[in-house]
């Protein structure tokens, strides 16, 4: 009998061009509205590109972005994909003490709630910033009402990463129902591959992602969660030629093949938003346990 597909989770990271990790040394917070906003018209985008192959996602928002562009969010929402919360201004987790973050998670769900009009019940840090450092944030999420969090890439990275992690969906504490999800990875000769979108699509062969996402669903039998962010839809976005090489290079590479590269994602594998995954994925998360 032939196997039913998998449903991958498919989310959004929306921030602007300027808010972006690689450009945190480059942009100041006080210059953020001095910059042309291009967020709106490359999610409107993107709402196209999903409404053509049919399918629904996750928008995990900024709450500065959702305050300033609600009718934005209300497009959204109304087009039947998830609202949840990406942070108010994309500080990081583990540059936040428990107090700051708990306010921080405040400050953007009252924004994203009442720009969107639907409840945020999923949030993911930004860069993926819980990890071995903030043993905290699991519970200060759980106490503000959130259903999941999809924050940790289990792999190790210059700028993130919580390579001791678990690879699939599970419980961060024992008396809690908040399920984390982490960021898709491979395995590949006994070493992680991040393969669950950014940069590293961009950037590398549309085969590594093909290969690396059927390994998920074909071997392990797990939902595979992708993610990337509106900008990498924009080539004509501002060059901050400023910035370290480095940064330029992660973040304007192959913007002008971002979106053809998702329109064949989007068609070589069945898609949904993060809620229903976890839903899915909730009686096969395991409690967290940790190498000594």
């Amino acid at each position: 009998m032939d196997r039913q597909p998998i449903i991958n989770g498919l989310s959004v990271d929306v921030e602007e061009w300027f808010q972006v990790g690689a450009f945190e040394r480059t942009i100041a917070r006080s210059e953020w509205d001095g910059h042309a906003s291009r967020v709106e018209r490359n999610c409107d985008l993107i709402l196209g590109l999903f409404d053509d192959a049919g399918v629904k996602a996750t928008f995990f928002t900024l709450g500065w972005v959702a305050e300033r562009h609600p009718a934005m969010m209300r497009r959204i929402a109304d087009a039947g994909h998830e609202i949840a919360s990406h942070g108010w201004d994309h500080a990081r987790v583990f540059t936040l003490g428990a107090e700051a973050f708990a306010a921080d998670l405040k400050r953007a769900r009252e924004a994203i709630e009442q720009a969107s009009g639907q409840a945020a019940t999923g949030y993911r840090a930004p860069s993926f910033s819980i990890d071995q450092r903030t043993p905290w944030a699991f519970e200060v999420l759980a106490e503000q009402g959130y259903t999941y969090s999809s924050s940790v890439a289990p792999i190790a990275h210059d700028h993130y990463g919580w390579r001791a992690a678990p690879r699939f969906a599970f419980q961060p504490m024992t008396d809690s129902d908040l399920i984390e999800v982490p960021v898709t990875t491979a395995e590949f000769a006994g070493r992680r591959l991040a393969a669950g979108g950014g940069g590293f699509f961009r950037v590398l062969p549309y085969a590594f992602s093909r290969w690396a996402i059927r390994q998920v669903n074909e071997r392990d039998r797990r939902p595979a969660v992708f993610y990337f962010h509106p900008w990498e839809v924009d080539p004509d976005q501002p060059r901050m030629k400023n910035a370290p090489f480095k940064s330029q290079f992660r973040h304007y590479t192959n913007l002008d093949v971002m979106a053809a590269k998702l329109r064949q994602l989007l068609g070589d594998f069945v898609w949904g938003r993060m809620d229903a995954l976890v839903a899915g994925e909730a009686s096969r998360a395991a409690p967290l346990r940790l190498a000594a």
